[in-house]
């Protein structure tokens, strides 16, 4: 357990301590969706760092303790976390959860998270999407779904997200606080694509609901909205 709070790596410190052999976060017993989740959630960013510390009203202190100390802490200390931190971790929300295999079986990403956001800490959704003039569908997490794109043999994750958004008729309701996005999920037998280029930044204006933009044709606001 590493009790001191340290901040999020970043530039030239992130390359240091999170380069290198026997760096990240340990794998062990189908723990990989989880791994990856909470390093790409705390390793390098402290958007969501009200989880750790924040007072939830129906907030899990074990849990959260446990998320803090034994595992983000020690990850922005030395760069690498233990694979019986995560396990600590699996068998909490074991009993925490409505399923008896986290601390065995795969799972699913947006699983995880709803689970330890919703159930555990009690945070409120950070997405509210609308599809087609429907009814508000809040979330914690956004998984890319889309069909195979000839064109896009190397995409970077701004176009993945356009594609996704614009074949599944999605709008952001309000700009998120946080916007966690799962990529095409890959089998072994299957890989949609090989590689995926991470955007540094994400534009999503033409994914807002309402959001006043430019015409493409005049430079005036645009009144009309072309798919």
């Amino acid at each position: 357990q590493v009790r001191e709070n340290f901040p999020p790596l970043g530039n030239e410190r992130a390359v240091q301590v999170l380069q290198g052999r026997m760096k990240g976060i340990q794998g062990h017993c189908n723990s990989c969706y989880m791994d990856a989740a909470l390093f790409s959630l705390f390793s390098c960013t402290s958007v969501l760092d009200s989880m750790l510390f924040k007072p939830f009203p129906l907030c899990d202190r074990n849990v959260q303790n446990i998320l803090r100390d034994e595992i983000v802490n020690p990850l922005r200390k030395t760069g690498f976390v233990m694979a019986r931190s995560v396990m600590h971790l699996r068998e909490q929300l074991t009993e925490k959860g409505q399923y008896s295999s986290f601390a065995t079986a795969e799972k699913d990403p947006e699983e995880f998270l709803n689970l330890i956001m919703h159930q555990i800490l009690g945070i409120e959704p950070l997405l509210k999407l609308q599809s087609g003039g429907q009814e508000e569908q809040e979330c914690y997490c956004y998984q890319i779904f889309m069909d195979k794109q000839e064109d896009l043999v190397i995409p970077d994750v701004q176009q993945l997200v356009e594609h996704s958004f614009l074949s599944s008729n999605l709008k952001l309701v309000e700009i998120p606080s946080c916007f966690i996005i799962q990529m095409p999920r890959f089998g072994k037998e299957y890989k949609m694509f090989s590689k995926i280029i991470p955007s540094l930044e994400l534009d999503i204006t033409d994914l807002l609901l309402d959001s006043p933009r430019e015409c493409c044709v005049c430079g005036d606001v645009a009144t009309l909205e072309c798919s």
